[in-house]
């Protein structure tokens, strides 16, 4: 997508909005949404676009000198992940001859 994705194209389950309603919300909870919100972007959208988009609609909505809601901070993780590059993990079936 070469445009920048709409609100609704950003969150198209909701989760994310959803997440902001839901009383006492922690961030395993958070990590756990995100992850399923993840999953359901449609094809064709940037995920840190979607996200930065995200941020600059819910983040300035928190009230000033309260403590940030922990989507916050799970999405501004996920805007700052980059995945590293694939390593080769060992272990004995690497060292041991078939």
């Amino acid at each position: 997508m070469t445009e920048a994705p709409s609100l609704a194209e950003a969150d198209p389950k909701n989760l994310i909005r959803e997440s902001f309603r839901i009383e006492g919300i922690g961030t395993a909870e958070c990590r756990s949404i995100f992850v399923d919100w993840a999953l359901s972007l449609p094809e064709g959208i940037e995920p840190v676009t979607a996200i930065r988009l995200l941020l600059d609609h819910y983040a300035p909505k928190a009230a000033p000198g309260t403590q940030p809601h922990p989507m916050i901070a799970v999405l501004v993780e996920g805007a700052q992940a980059r995945p590293g590059t694939p390593r080769r993990r060992g272990g004995r079936a690497a060292r041991v001859p078939v």
